[in-house]
């Protein structure tokens, strides 16, 4: 997999994996007759210390239609950013899938913690699919031991298990990285290279549990890692604001961040990334659309059409980190999972303007043959208001669902009556999920195409 764009600086040359390792206890590694190989790493003495194991390649398609997917993890899952991004993007993206999403963040939380609360929390609800997001914390704040490796280990193996116990399909996440010393955590130890190290090693645990398992896996740890070392050279800004893809506190991300780990979730989960096609033939004036999208009239420049799917939306500044829109330029999040592709048939020595909404980008007609991707092209776009619409809808529903678990499930209502409190706040919740299906409504708009 490739997480850097083509555009990196000269640093970023893939040069073999190096010496130094992730600090993984190899006798821990499930026995295999394949030598273990690593993930390839710039070429750069930032990267000298950590040799991760190679995460596989993406699947096919893990969702079915109808599917209940539960987000699961600490704090960072709880910022409710990286699981905001997954909702919307299935909800405007894949409509045809029709899925369920359902926040679990907790803060503070491991993946034993998160074992107390499960049956309780989570399988009362009967998911389908899970993604789970621990490692911060089961890290400890210090460097790696053998002990914690295991225990780690063990707790992600048998929640894993108990998942596919009740048929569930699980994308096992590993943990990111680490920016900056957590100075509020009394327990720490060691230095932040120390620390970044663990987490390493807990991300092969986990990739080692998703191979043990036969479950999916999402590297969140490498991305992050490879992504933030490049936003710091091309975006690094005033030395009094850095970028921090990893949040100010150097934990707990922002927008550009949480767009990563979205990224290699959706990655895990297998979304090909095909929003829909768009082919016009200037000689016959005729075009055509795939699924999810109709041509409502073309005369030869102007095109109608109206999409019942969207592809994914941000127009944010490309070099501040609470920019979704900076986070796809760090990782190829617009090639692998935003293709909305348009595609001119004419004259191989024209070039073509091209207008939507309020832009105009100018294109060769062997850029337009082979096919434009207009989400990239145009980040604003007249899909952006009805985008926001529903991007607003997920969050107001997340928020509910971490007031519902944390302070109403867990809180005197809860410990009085739990049926009575799941009953009352599942109503309210169903409205706010009916609230998401009334903001998702086809968008009509227009490209302006004329030879330039």
């Amino acid at each position: 997999m490739r997480f850097a764009p083509p555009s990196l600086p000269a640093a970023f040359r893939f040069a073999p994996a190096l010496v130094a390792a992730c600090l993984f206890v190899t006798s821990q590694v499930t026995a295999s007759p394949v030598a273990i190989q690593y993930q390839p790493k710039p070429d750069d003495p930032y990267f000298a210390i950590y040799n991760p194991r190679l995460a596989p390649q993406p699947g096919a398609l893990v969702l079915q239609k109808g599917d209940r997917l539960a987000v699961i993890g600490d704090s960072i899952t709880e910022q409710k950013m990286y699981s905001r991004i997954i909702e919307t993007y299935l909800t405007v993206c894949r409509p045809d899938l029709e899925i369920e999403v359902r926040q679990l963040g907790w803060s503070g939380e491991t993946v034993e913690g998160f074992r107390h609360r499960v049956e309780q929390d989570c399988l009362r609800f009967h998911p389908t699919v899970a993604t789970l997001c621990y490692g911060m914390n089961d890290s400890k704040y210090r460097p790696y031991d053998d002990a914690n490796g295991q225990w780690f280990r063990e707790n992600l193996t048998a929640l894993v298990e108990q998942f596919k116990a009740a048929n569930m399909r699980v994308v096992v996440g590993s943990p990111g990285i680490a920016e900056r010393y957590a100075t509020w955590v009394r327990t720490r130890a060691g230095t932040l290279d120390e620390h970044n190290l663990n987490l390493c090693t807990l991300r092969d645990i986990a990739l080692d549990v998703a191979n043990t398992e036969g479950t999916r896996f999402a590297d969140v740890f490498w991305p992050m890692l490879t992504a933030g070392f490049t936003a710091r050279a091309r975006y690094g800004g005033n030395p009094d604001t850095p970028y921090a893809l990893v949040g100010h506190d150097g934990i707990h991300p922002n927008w550009a961040g949480h767009l990563v780990m979205a990224y290699a979730f959706l990655r895990g989960l297998g979304l090909d990334g095909d929003q829909g096609t768009i082919t016009v033939d200037m000689k016959t004036k005729t075009a055509q659309a795939s699924s999810g999208h109709t041509i409502d009239h073309f005369d030869g420049s102007e095109l109608a059409i109206t999409s019942h799917r969207y592809p994914f939306y941000a127009d944010g500044p490309v070099n501040r980190d609470d920019s979704i829109r900076s986070g796809m330029s760090l990782v190829p999040f617009e090639e692998q999972l935003n293709r909305f592709t348009f595609i001119i048939h004419g004259d191989p020595k024209a070039h073509y303007s091209i207008r939507w909404g309020d832009e105009s980008r100018i294109f060769s007609a062997a850029e337009l043959e082979a096919g434009v991707n207009l989400a990239e092209a145009f980040p604003k776009n007249p899909f952006g208001p009805a985008f926001a619409r529903v991007d607003e809808a997920v969050a107001a529903k997340q928020a509910f669902e971490t007031k519902q678990v944390r302070e109403i499930f867990h809180g005197p209502e809860g410990k009085a009556d739990l049926e009575s409190a799941v009953t009352r706040t599942e109503l309210e919740r169903a409205h706010l999920v009916q609230a998401i299906h009334q903001a998702f409504v086809p968008v009509s708009y227009t490209l302006q195409i004329s030879v330039w």
